[in-house]
C-alpha cells in the first residue's frame, strides 16, 4: 500500500487536548509502553474521526498493525464520551441561551445483514441517527446516542427525552419540519400553503402586506377597513404561492385545481388555495365587501 503526506483540517488545540487525555490515561493505567507516543495516537484518532480512513489506511500510514488501529481508535473515543455531557447539563446550559437549535443528522455506515433497520429512505443510504442540540451561533451542546437510520427525527427526540427535557426547562427551540407536531416548546416553519394564507388573512399586518390574497371589495376596491398595499417583494410572493398551489393540487384540500386570482363579476376574487370553498368561506365573509358573498 503506497503512503502519502495529508492533512487534517483541525486546531492543533484539539490534537493536544485529546493527547493531553491520553497521557493521563496511560499514567492512570500504568502503561509503560506503547508503539505510538500520545500525541501520534490523537492524530491517528483524529484523521479516522474527520476524514473516515480505515484501519487498514491509517495502520499503513502510521507503521502499526490494523489490529493496534482499532484498539487505539476504540480508546480514545471511551475517553471522549466519558466527557461528553449529559442531556441534563446540556439542558442547564442551554437555558442561559435566548433559543437553542435541534436537527438531526445521519451517521454513514457500511451495510450489514440486517441492514433495514439501519437504511435512511430520505438519504437513500445506511446509516446511525443521531440528534444534535446547539446553540444559537451552530456551537455544539448535545449529541444523542445513535439509533438506526430509519428512525425519523421526531421518534428519535422523543425517544431521548428530548422535547419533554427542553420544555421542562423553559427553552426555546428552533427545528425543521421533521418534528412537526413535537408540541412542548418546539417551534416548526409553515409547512401549508393553505395554513399560511389563513393565517396571513387573520393578521392585520400580515393581511395588509399580503392583501392581493384576500378578498378584495367593489369593482376590484379593497375591502372596508383594509388597505390595498402591493409591494414588488409581496407581489413576488403571492405569484410563488399561486405557482406551487396550481403545480401541486394534490398537496391541498379536497377540492382539484383552484382558479387563479382574479377580478371577479361581483368584486371578490378567488384565492390561491384549492377550492377551500368549505375552509375558506368563514374568513372570505370576513373579508367580502358590504352586502357581497364570496363565491364558492
Amino acid at each position: 500500500m503506497l503512503v502519502y503526506p495529508a492533512g487534517v483540517d483541525l486546531s492543533t488545540s484539539a490534537l493536544r487536548f485529546l493527547a493531553r487525555e491520553l497521557t493521563a490515561r496511560r499514567l492512570a493505567q500504568g502503561t509503560r509502553w506503547r508503539r505510538l507516543a500520545a500525541g501520534r495516537q490523537a492524530l491517528l484518532v483524529l484523521a479516522h474521526l474527520r476524514c473516515g480512513h480505515t484501519y487498514a489506511q491509517l495502520a499503513a500510514g502510521f507503521d502499526v498493525g490494523t489490529t493496534t488501529a482499532y484498539r487505539y481508535i476504540a480508546e480514545a473515543v471511551d475517553i471522549l464520551a466519558a466527557l461528553a455531557p449529559t442531556l441534563a447539563e446540556a439542558v442547564r446550559t442551554a437555558s442561559g441561551k435566548a433559543f437553542v437549535i435541534l436537527d438531526g443528522t445521519l451517521l454513514p455506515i457500511d451495510r450489514i445483514a440486517a441492514d433495514r433497520p439501519f437504511y435512511s429512505g430520505k438519504h437513500k443510504k445506511h446509516g446511525m441517527n443521531v440528534e444534535v442540540i446547539a446553540d444559537p451561533a451552530g456551537r455544539l451542546l448535545w449529541a444523542s446516542p445513535a439509533l438506526p437510520g430509519s428512525v425519523h427525527d421526531i421518534k428519535a427526540a422523543r425517544t431521548h427525552g428530548i422535547i419533554g427535557a427542553l420544555a421542562g426547562a423553559g427553552v426555546e427551540c428552533w427545528a425543521d419540519k421533521g418534528y412537526r407536531g413535537a408540541a412542548g416548546t418546539v417551534r416548526v416553519p409553515y409547512w401549508h400553503v393553505f395554513q399560511k394564507w389563513i393565517l396571513m388573512c387573520q393578521d392585520p399586518l400580515h393581511g395588509e402586506a399580503r392583501s392581493d390574497e384576500c378578498a378584495v371589495g367593489e369593482a376590484g376596491a379593497p375591502a372596508p377597513g383594509r388597505k390595498e398595499v402591493r409591494t414588488a417583494a409581496g407581489a413576488h410572493q403571492a405569484a410563488a404561492d399561486r405557482r406551487h398551489t396550481l403545480a401541486h393540487p394534490r398537496r391541498c384540500s379536497l377540492a382539484g385545481r383552484a382558479r387563479a386570482v382574479r377580478p371577479m363579476g361581483n368584486g371578490v376574487r378567488t384565492v390561491p388555495a384549492l377550492a377551500a370553498g368549505r375552509h375558506l368561506a368563514p374568513h372570505l365573509r370576513a373579508t367580502a365587501g358590504p352586502g357581497q358573498t364570496p363565491r364558492d
